[in-house]
């Protein structure tokens, strides 16, 4: 009998030439895991849409080869899409302490908590997941209890370092595991997986603990009340203001629901230490002096329903700005908001705010490892492949251009897309056939019911508006009975243009005049001809293109 050929393939269901919705599946002797499952943010030609998951196509058709999910971290580009994915196939979720605590509450808000068996692991564990020997090693990120993968097969160590950097001096004292990396290096690493979204950046990432010095050099200086916006899901931020307020005696409030759920989360498991009575209420803010207050808020990305935002534009229920107080941003706008940041610090400004937001104040460092941490990854891992994950194309194109300058031949590495498939063996690597890939749309409760035709028409709407025609006919000879009838909404004011809708019903007039008495019932054709001549007419009077919706009534 011949001996099965061993085989280990990498799928790339998102995260690829993108930042946002990672996701990636390993596959070993017929079965799969897969790691991660994130959300992207809709981006400025996507309007009404809430969040873009990963299409899981692939995963449904191989359903019953599914092993498990593994979760790197909490953040929601990694684990907002797994309540999408979850109710869909029913597998089990593994985690960290942290990370899985964050996921409860996604899974109790989507009715899953009961049904979804997790299952907490910690940096160090090594566990055999069906036919998979996963290990898990510690590394540093902006969020606490995140973890690198070694998958141990006959092929060789597959090292998947999602986001990570080298922080030699983390707040919570707990540096990434370099020696595990290295003992992998020596052990022999077949593939190394690596973030990618500082590729561009020569040097290093400052540490954490410099945001903590600037808070408090900020804080000492601060003579009204200070606000601090930052990513509710950067615990050992959160950590620095809670030490910095507590140096200088102010109390704390908390606002925006993600905010307070991960300070709840987080204080439960121990990730976040605050003083017991140091945490106010919202409405107590303004019983207390002005200088006796920090309230820590969501917004730094200038959403437009984040407390931050509703706070600057006066329209926040309880908490206003005021001469005198210190708003700091301690975060970067992520590409495309920088507009709703500028925005927002505008308003703040006007409001007699102190507004601290550029980067070289110190208010913000990255979580992702720059040019010398990640070849410093590839020098202890040594791979024998390389595969850049997590960025943009270019970011992947400049990650695989290290990893030539520190010695990886260039034959060996690997510029994946969405969709790919990379198959090793005891031949080499081979990228083989490519499986359904793209973007699913979460609209409210809606899950994928919009597509790119709802997009394109929401699109049209937006910039050039709607014009509806209601027509009653004679359904049995075609006699029109009333209208035409012209509404229209975004795209004129009736009452400023009556002349070009009167024009608008000739048009229409003349259309329905040549199909009169002929005994038409397929309506589809003659609501095309009323298009036809209303489109070129109004764009020759306007140069728009609204959306005509000819309604025809049946009698």
């Amino acid at each position: 009998m011949a001996k099965k050929k061993n085989k280990f393939r990498i799928v790339f269901l998102g995260g690829m030439g993108e930042i946002g919705k990672n996701m990636t599946v390993f596959e070993y002797n017929n079965e799969l895991i897969i790691v991660d499952a994130g959300v992207m943010f809709p981006e400025d030609d996507m309007p009404g849409v809430d969040l873009v998951i990963p299409d899981v196509t692939y995963l449904m058709e191989n359903a019953h080869r599914i092993k498990a999910i593994i979760l790197t971290h909490g953040h929601e580009d990694h684990i907002g899409g797994v309540p999408f994915l979850l109710k869909q196939v029913n597998i089990p979720v593994y985690g960290t302490k942290l990370t899985l605590g964050l996921l409860k509450l996604k899974l109790m808000e989507h009715n899953l908590e009961r049904s979804t068996k997790l299952h907490e692991i910690k940096a160090g564990d090594r566990i055999k997941i069906g036919q998979f020997d996963v290990e898990f090693i510690h590394v540093n990120h902006s969020i606490p209890d995140v973890v690198a993968l070694a998958i141990h097969t006959r092929l060789g160590i597959v090292v998947h370092c999602s986001d990570f950097k080298f922080d030699q001096t983390p707040i919570d004292g707990k540096v990434t595991d370099l020696y595990k990396l290295a003992e992998l290096g020596n052990e022999g690493v077949l593939c190394l997986l690596s973030d990618s979204t500082n590729a561009e950046r020569p040097g290093y990432t400052e540490s954490e603990r410099t945001v903590g010095e600037t808070f408090a050099r900020i804080f000492t200086r601060a003579e009204g009340r200070i606000f601090v916006a930052t990513f509710a899901s950067n615990v050992h931020r959160l950590q620095q203001i809670v030490d910095a307020s507590e140096a200088q005696g102010r109390k704390i409030c908390v606002i925006g629901r993600s905010m307070v759920n991960v300070v709840t989360i987080a204080q439960e498991l121990g990730y976040l230490k605050i003083p017991e009575g140091m945490l106010i209420d919202v409405e107590q803010v303004d019983k207390l002096p002005a200088h006796k207050v920090v309230v820590i808020t969501t917004g730094s990305q200038g959403e437009p329903m984040s407390a931050l935002t509703r706070i600057a534009m006066a329209e926040h229920r309880k908490l206003a700005i005021a001469p005198g107080d210190t708003v700091i941003i301690s975060a970067n706008p992520i590409p495309g908001n920088e507009k709703s940041v500028g925005k927002i610090i505008n308003h703040l400004f006007k409001e007699g705010a102190t507004v601290v937001y550029e980067p070289h104040f110190g208010i913000h460092t990255s979580g992702h490892a720059k040019q010398e941490e990640l070849k410093l990854l590839l020098n202890l891992t040594k791979p024998k492949f390389f595969v850049p994950i997590h960025g943009e194309h270019r970011m992947l194109m400049k990650h695989a251009e290290l990893a030539e300058t520190v010695g990886v031949p260039k034959e060996n590495i690997c510029i994946a897309e969405l969709g790919s498939v990379l198959e090793f063996s005891d031949s080499g690597l081979k990228s083989t056939e490519r499986v359904p890939v793209g973007q699913v749309f979460v609209d409210g409760l809606g899950v994928g019911d919009v597509g790119n035709i709802v997009l394109r028409d929401r699109r049209q709407l937006a910039s050039d508006g709607i014009l509806i025609v209601v027509v009653t006919i004679n359904g049995r000879n075609g006699e029109v009975l009333a209208g035409p009838d012209i509404v229209t909404r975004g795209f004129v004011y009736v009452r400023e243009s009556e002349e070009l809708i009167e024009e608008a019903r000739e048009r229409v007039r003349t259309v329905l005049a040549e199909y009169e008495g002929q005994g038409i019932t397929e309506w589809g054709l003659l609501k095309q001809g009323v298009r036809d001549a209303l489109s070129r007419y109004l764009y020759e009077k306007t140069k728009r293109r609204p959306m005509i919706l000819p309604i025809i009534m049946e009698v």
